[in-house]
């Protein structure tokens, strides 16, 4: 006989059929299936055509896994809502070993964790997988987790695996910190101590000081066989990744703004780097920081502004002139698209909420067979914290609120001007002083938006990364990169800020509209 569930809370053990879960239709999966290394090694389908359930909370999340007839039963939880430390406790039963204050995935396989609806956000809570295999989480931001600080979660680690991990798919995902290490922070996506056939694809990593690692020190060499392919990553110190040992397969993706290096490999590592995008970066390949080598096959990579520091014993990046010091092997087959389409294939891709759309590899894109599932019966939660989205084409409809209002910004070009962005006018600009920047519309009084529309003037330089926030409050109201019409739920405000945090060229605001829906 099964154990019955309990939940570990401050006032102490409960039982768990209050938290059970409502079951969504029979035989969901996630949406597309594995590529890269996660395909090998007899593949990874996760919850395959087990039993689908709908989660708001992380507790649930844990009552779901107890609740199975065994540690590997499969089953798909779909996940809407923000996932925090006041919702997470731990869960007992015989198929599951969780903890509170984490979503732990501990000594299980099968299990896929898709999000849903209006978005799965991991606030402030990391997700741990140890000791498990064929998993796929998919179509979820995670953000902010903390190794030092209040609250901590994972140890600091976006998602971190450890401990003979096998097949794990992770797609379409938001991984962001807000600081490195000195402000409580640690990896984005961290594997060490014997993990192997990985596949991080189409997801956002940024505003880290670490983006992630496959090794935890020059002696546990003993993970590998990780692949990333369509990713962004954007404002990381360095670490993308880390490698110690092993063979990753690195191609398609976007790195800006890699502040101090960036794929580091080391201790006899293996990188196979083929047609990635390198923008406005420093020491994007090499080994840096160890006199034990590591080792690298590169093709049809593009260096746009990328910077080289000199070669010593403890440093041996790259450049500037790039060339293969291996030749790297991998078993599985798969398209390329050409390096000067991945920064655009990347932006329309890349992360959570955007319609799980991924590449033909003709530098072109194509929606995945189906799109995660909105509950038929529980209206959309909106998230505390928004997940990162790309502005959306459809035209607001009503007044355009910032005509009359007043503006402001962080500096400005010679020759433009913080009301060009409220005078109706797309051909006169607001620019900044560089290629960052912040333009705010004012107001007297409070006033609702749920939409703006930032129309960049031509000639405009491409905006890789910004947030909008509520100009008084600081909070995050949606996040993404480029200009156009950006959505985000109803907020009473007297200021609303457009921050430009990484650019191509010098940015050009031709008219920065807003308005109530």
């Amino acid at each position: 006989m099964r154990r019955a569930l309990a939940i570990s809370t401050g006032a102490g053990l409960v039982a768990a059929a209050a938290l059970a879960l409502p079951l969504a239709q029979a035989n969901a999966a996630a949406v597309g299936s594995a590529t890269g290394f996660a395909a090998a090694n007899g593949g990874t389908t996760g919850g395959g055509n087990g039993t689908t359930v709908r989660a708001t909370t992380g507790t649930a999340i844990h009552t779901a896994l107890c609740n199975r007839a065994s540690a590997s039963t499969p089953i798909t939880i779909e996940v809407e809502g923000t996932i925090n430390h006041g919702n997470t406790a731990k869960v007992s039963g015989d198929s599951c070993n969780t903890a509170a204050g984490v979503i732990e995935l501990k000594e299980i396989s099968n299990v896929t964790i898709i999000g849903v609806g209006s978005g799965a956000v991991f606030d402030q809570l990391g997700i741990h997988i140890r000791d498990s295999s064929n998993i796929i989480i998919q179509n979820v931001t995670v953000r902010n987790v903390k190794k030092s600080g209040s609250p901590t979660s994972n140890g600091g680690d976006a998602i971190g695996m450890e401990s003979t991990v096998r097949n794990v798919w992770v797609d379409h995902v938001t991984l962001e910190a807000s600081g490195g290490e000195s402000e409580g922070f640690d990896g984005l996506f961290d594997m060490k101590n014997d993990v192997e056939y990985v596949t991080l694809s189409y997801s956002i990593l940024r505003n880290s000081g670490r983006g992630g690692l496959i090794g935890s020190s020059e002696s546990d060499t003993g993970s590998g066989n990780i692949t990333f392919h369509h990713n962004k990553y954007e404002n990381i110190d360095s670490r993308t990744p880390l490698l110690r040992g092993g063979v990753a397969h690195i191609y398609n993706n976007h790195y800006v703004s890699l502040n101090e290096s960036g794929i580091n490999s080391r201790a006899g590592a293996k990188a196979k780097v083929d047609n990635n995008y390198f923008q406005n970066s420093k020491d994007v390949l090499g080994t840096f920081y160890t006199d034990q080598a590591g080792y690298w096959q590169v093709s049809g990579n593009i260096f746009d502004n990328v910077t080289w520091s000199a070669p010593g014993t403890d440093n041996r990046p790259a450049g500037p002139n790039v060339t293969s010091n291996t030749t790297v092997s991998v078993p599985y087959s798969y398209g390329l698209d050409n390096a000067s389409c991945v920064p655009s294939i990347v932006s329309l891709t890349a992360g959570a909420n955007k319609g799980i759309k991924s590449s033909t590899g003709t530098c072109s894109t194509t929606s995945q067979p189906s799109t995660p599932p909105t509950s038929p019966s529980t209206p959309p939660t909106s998230p505390s914290t928004p997940p990162s989205s790309s502005p959306t084409p459809t035209s607001p409809s009503g007044t355009n609120l910032s005509i009359g209002a007043g503006s402001d910004g962080s500096s400005k070009a010679s020759g433009t001007s913080y009301g060009n962005v409220r005078d109706g006018d797309v051909a006169t600009y607001w620019s900044p002083s560089g290629t960052t920047g912040d333009i705010s519309i004012k107001w007297d009084s409070a006033t609702t938006i749920s939409r703006v529309n930032v129309r960049l003037a031509s000639g405009s330089g491409t905006v890789g990364s910004y947030q909008l926030l509520n100009g008084t409050t600081g909070a995050v109201l949606a996040s993404g990169s480029g200009g156009g019409v950006i959505s985000f739920p109803a907020t009473s405000l007297t200021k609303v800020t457009y921050k430009i945090n990484s650019a191509s060229g010098t940015p050009r605001v031709g008219e920065f509209e807003t308005y109530a829906r």
